[in-house]
């Protein structure tokens, strides 16, 4: 594993794996334990938003997930203006302060009180915890003649010198592949591809745990159904 870019609540790297086990751990992703507003008791709604739109709006905010399987937030305002996310108080934390709830006029008010369960992202999308895409590591060879275009296009990507040919290591963050497919068009130049066995993996994390969290309960919950399949067999 190599690290390729590391920034807030995201990081890339490269690994050599298979595409069917990458695509196994992406999709349990959703199988990760997460903290998220379930229930929403209403005692007072002022606001522009019907009941039901401000309780969707309040479970999409993400909760830091730690050990508390639930808890409870309130929210009571009177202020004119925006209804903001750290206006939410109780046993749990809020990942971001300023995600908008609503909006109040002069005299208005808005009073609930927010159940927080533990839920999963098969169950619900507000249990997710982030996303996990991914690609190949292409190698892409070149004319020799290209050297100083595409050197000056993609500066931080490898380029080695084979003979006439140059071969262009597509293992960044971003994707230079169609961009060389592009180049190589309009120059009427040929292009090869040649997969290199590894994977570019990009985990994007929502908030609730840290983006190498997710990849590691990914595994285990991936490994424990493996283990329990095993087992009835």
């Amino acid at each position: 594993m190599k690290i390729v870019e590391k920034k807030g609540n995201e990081i890339t790297f490269t690994l050599k794996i298979e595409n069917s086990l990458a695509n196994a751990i992406r999709r349990y992703v959703n199988e990760i334990p997460i903290l998220a507003v379930d229930e929403v008791e209403i005692f007072k709604n002022d606001s522009p938003l019907y009941d039901e739109a401000l309780a969707h709006r309040l479970a999409l905010i993400p909760i830091k997930t730690n050990s508390k399987k639930e808890g409870k937030l309130k929210l009571e305002s009177k202020k004119e203006g925006f209804v903001y996310s750290g206006e939410l108080k109780g046993d749990v934390d809020i990942v971001y302060d300023n995600i908008p709830i609503t909006f109040l006029n002069k005299n208005q008010e808005i009073s609930l009180l927010a159940i927080v369960k533990t839920g999963k992202g098969s169950e619900h999308s507000k249990f997710s915890p982030g996303i996990i895409f991914y690609r190949e590591v292409m190698e892409i060879t070149l004319e020799k003649s290209l050297k100083e275009k595409v050197k000056k296009m993609f500066p931080e990507n490898e380029i080695k010198e084979k003979e006439n040919k140059i071969i262009l290591i597509d293992n960044k963050k971003k994707e230079i592949l169609d961009v060389c497919d592009g180049i190589c068009e309009k120059e009427k130049k040929k292009i090869e591809t040649n997969p290199t066995g590894e994977l570019i993996i990009t985990i994007e994390s929502f908030g609730q745990i840290p983006p190498k969290e997710i990849f590691v309960k990914s595994i285990k919950r991936l490994k424990e159904d493996l283990t329990e399949i095993s087992k009835k067999l």
